[in-house]
């Protein structure tokens, strides 16, 4: 049994190695990219290997981001394993995680499929010590350090406003993603709301499509029999929606270029090279960038941050970006997402002009 000097040293050593501790997190809170609150270690405390985990490898968008990924792990001093690729499978995904987990990883960055499925996933990670980030979509529950997100009701909201400058009145329709996702909530959402506010006399034709390529194409041309006034079509992931929806224009002949009689104007948000090259074609009309490569980059930053044991705030960042506090208390880092038009199509910023 130690005796009581021995105690005396033990008790000098804690309250210098706090003092020690409290200067440092003073340090990290001065500077950064946001308030930091330098908590305790979490995940492996600062290193280790890191899950990368994507919904799905179908879409441009999604190729683009799994491109970026690797670099951005690089540039940012994270050690990120093989990226896994969940399927569009929800299921699929809380067993990505757990082998992940099991694979003993530090820290996972994860795109959600469903918002609320994907808390069972974060509950493994959580029992494990494992810090999280949610790149894209926000879960309605679960523990995470960060979500890294666009602000997907400004997604709808900008695809509302465009149209209804452009179309006085008459038929447009909103092809939808996946109403378990929040993303395909807050788009859906925002959109109709804005049209209902500030447009009423456009009539909105909602198709529920999953994110799914081929359900778009078959609703989309039974809409378009029953229909064939439609004057506008918002796309709420481009990345998927764009190839089914111009080729089932193309089909019955309403493919019209931009400017001419009978265009239908077409909004889209993702902000990929193909969308990007159809505006040029006067196929489309404007898409909103949805930043793959800040996805990336941020994602990989938060889960170095949250490995390390920091923690952040509400308020603006030094990336022109915004934290804020989800109604579910989850923080998220909403990045700016640009509406492109044929005015700023070749703008060189624009991720979707650095794609190769």
């Amino acid at each position: 049994m130690p005796g009581r000097t021995v105690g005396k040293r033990n008790r000098m050593r804690i309250v210098s190695a706090v003092a020690v501790a409290a200067s440092a997190s003073l340090a990290l809170a001065a500077c950064g990219s946001t308030k930091d609150t330098g908590s305790g270690s979490t995940g492996g405390g600062g290193t280790g290997k890191v899950g990368v985990i994507l919904p799905l490898l179908t879409s441009p968008f999604w190729q683009s981001y799994n491109d970026y990924v690797p670099k951005t792990a690089k540039s940012e001093g994270v050690d990120a394993l093989k990226t896994v690729n969940s399927n569009s499978d929800p299921s699929q995904q809380i067993t990505d995680i757990d082998n992940q987990l099991n694979q003993g990883v530090k820290g996972l960055v994860v795109a959600p499929l469903d918002s609320a499925a994907i808390e069972a996933g974060l509950k493994q990670a959580e029992r494990k010590g494992v810090p999280v980030v949610a790149v894209d979509v926000a879960p309605d529950k679960g523990k995470v350090a960060m979500v890294v997100r666009a602000d997907n009701v400004a997604y709808g909201t900008k695809a509302c406003d465009y149209l209804g400058a452009h179309i006085t009145s008459g038929k447009v329709v909103q092809i939808m993603g996946d109403l378990a996702s929040v993303n395909g909530r807050d788009r859906s959402e925002a959109f109709r709301s804005c049209v209902k506010k500030k447009y009423p006399k456009l009539k909105v034709l909602e198709i529920p499509a999953k994110w799914e390529s081929d359900t778009a194409a078959s609703k989309l041309d039974t809409l378009l029999n029953a229909n064939p006034d439609i004057k506008g079509i918002y796309m709420q992931a481009g990345g998927v929606y764009l190839a089914p929806t111009l080729q089932t224009l193309k089909s019955k002949n309403l493919l019209k270029p931009a400017g001419s009689k009978g265009h239908i104007v077409i909004v889209s948000n993702d902000g990929i090279p193909q969308e990007f090259e159809a505006i040029r074609k006067g196929e489309i009309d404007a898409t909103v960038s949805q930043p793959a490569d800040a996805y990336a980059k941020y994602g990989m930053y938060y889960i170095k941050a949250a490995m390390q044991g920091k923690t952040f705030q509400p308020g603006p960042t030094d990336h022109d970006s915004t934290i804020v506090k989800l109604p579910s208390g989850i923080l998220e880092d909403q990045l700016p997402a640009p509406l492109v038009t044929k005015d700023n199509v070749d703008d060189p910023k624009l991720w979707g002009n650095s794609v190769k």
